[in-house]
């Protein structure tokens, strides 16, 4: 740490020195220059070469100091050989709702907003992103990190020396399903729909093999297959002695590729599109997993677990199309009883700067429906959703504000609830 501190030092006053000699060399010029002791010609010639010199210094001290530091969507550091390379960034979502709203955003019934009829202000997240590669371009790494749960979200490393097969291990949202894989930070709305939460397959701790075929072309392909313990995030342990099993084959139809990133802020000027179909098969000690706790007298292992889901999504010149249409299949092996789940959402995103000149080319409007149908033996438990939405964009994602209004209803006579959100989302 002493040498540390003092080679910083010694840099420190080196850049003094040069600074001071440079500007004393420039003040020596005008000195000489307005005693007309040089010509107008020498003085300009003088300065030149003395801002030449200063400047190939600079590119000299560049050169020996082996790590560049500069800010890129967040702050970039790299060594100068290209072997190692770090970014960092943070995200904050600043939330405004009424009604309340639980964190899990998508009640099992209406009567959980019931105690909540009141309005807040709620940091949603606060995060922090670490994420680069070492010793060669394709041995990457990643880490997020949320501040308001104190949870590490994301710890993965990928081996990507070949497109077609690129090896992800680690603990990351895997690959099922479009909605919950865009970035909380990229989304049109300002949260997922209800069908987020009894689909999701969320974080999970394992290994995937995915990669690209015949990329540029209409038979563009996108593949992902991994083996999971099926436990859910930061759980170590195995609930039974089966694993989560899950595969996704995406066709990119158009011959180009579509990020994972709501709303067309790009203005994508050639039509781009994808369809997709992903399954998953898992037993776990919850119905709803992973975001319910786990049941009294529930036995590791106890629910057997089949899904899948159908995706579409398309943007081209401002416009933005996205659906999705999941099936889950739960049986209950202690009593072998069969619960079958639907549910799908819908939704549309437009700049209307695209058609109308003068409207602002960052104004976005947006519309969602969604629904759930828990059981499909019970005709009263189906919840319904539609949402509009206007989003402002200050800096694509990176610096946004998004209002949203939505009206949820259940059947059954459960009464209909109406919620509105404002939110910044702001990366730095």
């Amino acid at each position: 740490m002493r040498w540390s501190l003092i080679t910083a030092s010694l840099c420190v006053i080196g850049l003094g020195l040069i600074f001071h000699a440079n500007s004393a060399q420039a003040a020596l010029e005008d000195i000489l220059y307005e005693k007309g002791q040089i010509t107008k010609e020498e003085w300009i010639k003088a300065k030149a070469e003395s801002e030449k010199a200063a400047e190939q210094e600079h590119k000299k001290l560049d050169q020996e100091f082996p790590i560049s530091v500069h800010y890129k969507d967040g702050f970039d550091i790299q060594t100068r050989d290209g072997k190692f390379e770090m970014l960092i960034q943070s995200r904050v979502q600043l939330r405004y709702s009424y009604n309340q709203e639980g964190d899990s955003l998508a009640p099992a019934s209406l009567t959980s907003f019931d105690d909540k009829r009141d309005s807040s202000f709620r940091v949603r997240r606060a995060r922090i992103k670490v994420g680069g590669h070492g010793y060669v371009p394709w041995l990457k790494y990643y880490f997020e990190h949320d501040w308001v749960s104190n949870t590490l979200l994301d710890w993965r490393v990928d081996v990507a020396r070949f497109k077609w097969a690129t090896l992800r291990v680690g603990q990351w949202k895997i690959d099922y399903n479009r909605e919950r894989v865009d970035s909380s930070g990229a989304q049109q709305f300002v949260e997922r729909s209800i069908v987020n939460a009894p689909f999701t397959l969320d974080r999970q701790i394992g290994a995937r093999l995915g990669g690209h075929f015949f990329e540029g072309t209409h038979a563009y392909l996108v593949y992902n297959i991994g083996v999971f313990s099926g436990t859910g995030i930061n759980q170590t342990r195995n609930d039974d002695k089966k694993m989560l099993y899950m595969g996704r084959i995406q066709w990119n139809f158009m011959g180009r590729d579509l990020p994972f990133s709501q709303s067309d802020i790009e203005y994508t000027e050639q039509p781009t599109g994808s369809i997709a179909f992903a399954g998953a098969h898992n037993r776990s000690d919850r119905f709803n997993f992973p975001t319910e706790t786990r049941s009294v007298g529930v036995v590791d292992g106890q629910f057997e677990i089949n899904q899948g889901v159908q995706e579409f999504a398309f943007k081209w010149n401002g416009l933005s199309i996205q659906e999705e249409f999941h099936v889950k299949r739960v049986t209950n092996r202690s009593t072998s009883l069969r619960t079958t789940s639907f549910g799908s959402y819908a939704q549309v995103g437009y700049f209307p700067h695209a058609l109308i000149g003068f409207i602002p080319r960052p104004l976005e409007f947006a519309y969602r429906y969604a629904f759930v149908d828990p059981d499909d033996s019970v005709g009263s438990d189906v919840r319904r959703e539609h949402t509009v939405a206007a989003n402002w964009f200050f800096a694509g994602h990176r610096n946004k504000i998004t209002v949203d209004y939505s009206h949820l209803t259940q059947a059954g006579g459960f009464t209909p609830v109406d919620r509105v959100r404002l939110q910044w989302d702001i990366s730095f």
